[in-house]
């Protein structure tokens, strides 16, 4: 792989928390050169002062301490709550190793929005605008809608408006666990690529969109990505994508509990199914869920949430 494939898989697979995870040869055990990744403690430290439902899903792992001027750590976590009224949180440390300590203003944005009320927010992901020197925090709320606002330290953020809908793809009843990350799909004159979830016929699939800045100029395919059948499943959901070996991948995870790998390409025209990439541990309490993947000198790390939907908490993974 050359230096510029390896730093354009930081940008995608790491989100700014370092070096992207490209693994050495002992560590590459899986598919696509997945490294193989061990349960190394819960993430946040209790107890928490914002903790409405005791529980919390889809982490967001995001390297600030060079973006940010006086950061109160190195690394912000974000996550949420699944159930209502859920909340968007940050959590900080200075090292992948954890674990995280709550901000003190938690939840930096509720369920109360600028343009409306509605009975949660949840699903956090962030990412970094260099352009704009800001960054971008996508959200749904309801399931039906996923939104954006915008930052410039991280903890505080503004402007938020809607920019996906069930509307934009019919047939969908929900659009949600959006993440975003820079990818150029080849033609479609954009910067930014979105995978998420939409529910067609009552089956969760991965979804994709686009953007030039993103901001705003979305648009939706309106056929799935990913599909859960060539696994053996009924519903996939969580969706990242992973940049290495000259390509692109969506890591995601299944109705069975366990993360799997597929391969897109750079230009999203293929559906090649790879198989699981990580399979739940006791500590797990059968499932694990929503990837966010981190390097911290040269040690891979995968943040992810475990357990049942409804009583998930948040983990963190080292590469082995």
């Amino acid at each position: 792989m050359d230096r510029r494939s390896l730093l354009r898989g930081a940008a995608g697979l790491a989100g700014f928390a370092g070096l992207g995870a490209v693994p050495t040869a002992a560590q590459a055990a899986g598919p696509a050169g997945m490294p193989t990744y061990r349960y190394l403690r819960d993430a946040l430290k209790l107890p928490l002062s914002y903790n409405p439902t005791g529980e919390f899903i889809f982490p967001c792992i995001r390297g600030v301490y060079d973006k940010v001027s006086g950061a109160r750590s190195r690394y912000y976590l974000y996550y949420a709550p699944h159930e209502k009224p859920g909340g968007i949180c940050v959590a900080g440390a200075n090292s992948l190793d954890g674990p995280f300590s709550e901000y003190s203003n938690n939840p930096v944005i509720d369920n109360v929005l600028p343009s409306t009320t509605v009975s949660h927010v949840s699903s956090p992901h962030v990412t970094w605008d260099a352009a704009t020197r800001q960054f971008f925090l996508y959200f749904h709320g309801e399931n039906t809608t996923t939104r954006v606002a915008r930052s410039s330290d991280g903890l505080t953020f503004r402007d938020e408006t809607p920019i996906l809908s069930t509307r934009l793809v019919p047939g969908l009843t929900e659009t949600s666990y959006a993440r975003v990350f820079e990818h150029v799909i080849p033609g479609r004159g954009n910067k930014y690529t979105m995978v998420y979830m939409g529910v067609l016929a009552g089956k969760r699939r991965i979804y994709h969109g686009w953007s030039p800045n993103g901001w705003d100029g979305w648009q939706f395919a309106q056929s799935p990505l990913v599909n859960p059948e060539p696994d053996g499943l009924t519903d996939i959901s969580g969706a990242s994508l992973v940049f290495r070996n000259g390509t692109v991948y969506v890591a995601y995870h299944g109705n069975d509990g366990k993360m799997r790998i597929t391969e897109v390409g750079p230009s999203f025209d293929r559906e090649n199914h790879l198989g699981v990439f990580y399979s739940p541990v006791a500590s797990d309490n059968g499932r694990a869920a929503a990837p966010s993947f981190g390097t911290d000198g040269g040690t891979q790390y995968m943040f992810y949430e475990a357990g049942p939907r409804l009583s998930a908490r948040i983990c963190i993974a080292r590469a082995v």
